[in-house]
């Protein structure tokens, strides 16, 4: 089973053991990480924003251009950013690690 590693905004690093095909908003819901994901991973807003760590970029495939439209609304985006419900979990993503920023929270 892969690994991924949230970072949260205030620095805790929350590691889990996940079944291959799950996205990480998937993840994030079943490990209670208050990511808010409001459209559900339709991929109709970006409030599943998270920012990849530069060491696992071009292990992921291309964002569509859907996705790269609705990171425009994200705010504090950054160069390695992407929506939580577009990354599927694989095997080729074990130990993935990604930072969830404070705007992705819910309160």
């Amino acid at each position: 089973m892969p690994a991924v590693t949230f970072v949260l905004p205030d620095g805790r690093r929350r590691s889990f053991d996940v079944a291959e095909g799950l996205t990480l908003l998937d993840v994030a819901r079943l490990h209670d990480i208050a990511i808010e994901g409001a459209c559900g991973g339709s991929m109709a807003c970006a409030t599943c924003h998270v920012v990849v760590d530069e060491a696992f970029w071009d292990l992921l495939p291309e964002p569509a251009p859907e996705e790269e439209d609705m990171l425009d609304l994200a705010p504090e985006l950054e160069a390695t950013s992407r929506l939580g419900c577009q990354i599927r979990m694989t095997q080729a993503l074990d130990g993935l690690v990604v930072r969830v920023p404070r705007t992705t929270l819910l309160e």
